[in-house]
């Protein structure tokens, strides 16, 4: 069974950082990409960033480009989502997801 739970959320103030965990278990980790995916109340559902694990494809939302770094950790299954120069706007709950499989979300709250 696909497993993914996020974790590493928060509150922090405007500029602060938190670093997300996806960590992984049920499948061969490195063979799917595996996203981070965020959603505010009233928003729609965004794609924040994804990548194949070791890292040779990633992809980041035109809105967190430069803050955000997405990264693997092969031994412990995991991916991190490094998120600096937080903005109001970033806020929300954040899940991991690969395949048609998603976890629990871990919720992100910036303050201004």
């Amino acid at each position: 069974e696909v497993q993914l739970q996020a974790s590493g959320g928060g509150l922090v103030q405007v500029g602060g950082s938190l670093r997300l965990s996806c960590a992984t278990s049920g499948f061969t980790f490195g063979d799917y990409a595996i996203g981070w995916f965020r959603q505010a109340p009233g928003k729609e559902r965004e794609a924040v960033s994804a990548t194949d694990c070791p890292p040779s494809n990633t992809y980041y939302g035109d809105s967190v480009k430069g803050r955000f770094t997405i990264s693997c950790d092969n031994v412990k299954n995991t991916v991190f989502l490094q998120m600096n120069s937080l903005k109001p706007e970033d806020g929300g709950l954040y899940y991991c997801s690969t395949g048609s499989s998603r976890g629990q979300g871990t919720l992100v709250t910036v303050s201004s």
